[in-house]
């Protein structure tokens, strides 16, 4: 595609591209000034429900306080 035709219909040209998954040349006066080539595909993202499972192990009593009442300097 001559690079004037291109100006002209750039956005055209590049959803033409990642509609039909081909290359687009651009050229000026004949020659190769660049090529427009699709997106290579995104890995799907894992979703984060879950991502950490497996990763922690609770141990003793997670509900209770960390330490006893009476260390406490506020209830004094």
């Amino acid at each position: 595609m001559p690079i004037s035709k291109f100006k002209a219909t750039c956005l055209a040209a590049l959803e033409r591209v990642r509609r039909t998954g081909r290359p687009l040349r651009v050229t000026r006066f004949g020659k190769p000034v660049a090529d427009v080539v699709p997106p290579a595909p995104q890995p799907e993202k894992e979703g984060w429900l879950g991502a950490l499972r497996g990763s922690v192990r609770i141990e003793g009593d997670v509900t209770g306080p960390s330490t006893l009442l009476v260390d406490w300097e506020a209830l004094r």
